[in-house]
């Protein structure tokens, strides 16, 4: 009798210990699955943040943009008292697809002309555009609205003896590198190829 009672105890002592074995084993899931779940959800708050920081960036690359329509070789300005003529291009312009309203002292440009000996740059601002459709100055350019600016790349001397240049003004036969950048926003980048100096003459 007392061996029957004894083997009883043994047998719940026995499934008592399962069951606090078995609630160890379950705590330590539920740690574990909260565990994991905060890593899920630590990164999924990265990765969001992420995408919308490279989202803003990009709209702002894109959005914030000009885009090259046509360019040509414009007029010279000469200065008879001086001897001196500014050589031109003029380029047709408009904001990227997208694109807030962008002052025109917030884009500037830049030509990079020459070799690998002599490298030269010139460059300004986008302040004495006009719209294509009139001769009014732009104060803002809107999207969907399409611009056009003379940009004075050089000059050229025709008092000297032999006639110099300065700068980059076009020169048939060469290439020059046509920088537009948006303050905030993204860059434009056109090769300009003077097959041709005289003006009107075709250039990107």
């Amino acid at each position: 009798m007392k061996n029957m009672k004894k083997e009883n105890e043994n047998a719940r002592d026995s499934v008592a210990a399962i069951g606090i074995g078995a609630m160890i084993v379950f705590i330590a899931l539920v740690l574990v699955a909260a565990v994991a779940s905060a890593v899920i959800i630590q990164t999924g708050e990265k990765l969001q943040q992420n995408a919308q920081q490279t989202g803003s960036d990009v709209q702002q690359e894109i959005g914030g943009k000009i885009t090259v329509v046509t360019a040509w070789v414009g007029d010279d300005d000469p200065d008879s008292a001086i001897g001196t003529s500014d050589e031109e291009i003029t380029i047709v312009f408009e904001p990227a697809a997208g694109s807030e309203p962008l002052l025109p002292t917030s884009v500037a440009w830049n030509i990079v002309c020459g070799d690998a000996a002599v490298i030269e740059t010139v460059g300004g601002d986008f302040s004495d555009a006009t719209e294509l459709d009139g001769a009014t100055g732009a104060t803002i350019f809107n999207q969907g609205n399409v611009y056009m600016i003379n940009l004075v790349v050089g000059e050229v001397n025709s008092w000297d003896t032999v006639l110099t240049t300065s700068e980059c003004v076009p020169a048939q036969g060469e290439q020059h590198v046509l920088m537009i950048m948006v303050d905030g926003g993204g860059s434009t980048y056109e090769t300009l190829y003077y097959t041709d100096e005289t003006q009107g003459a075709p250039i990107v």
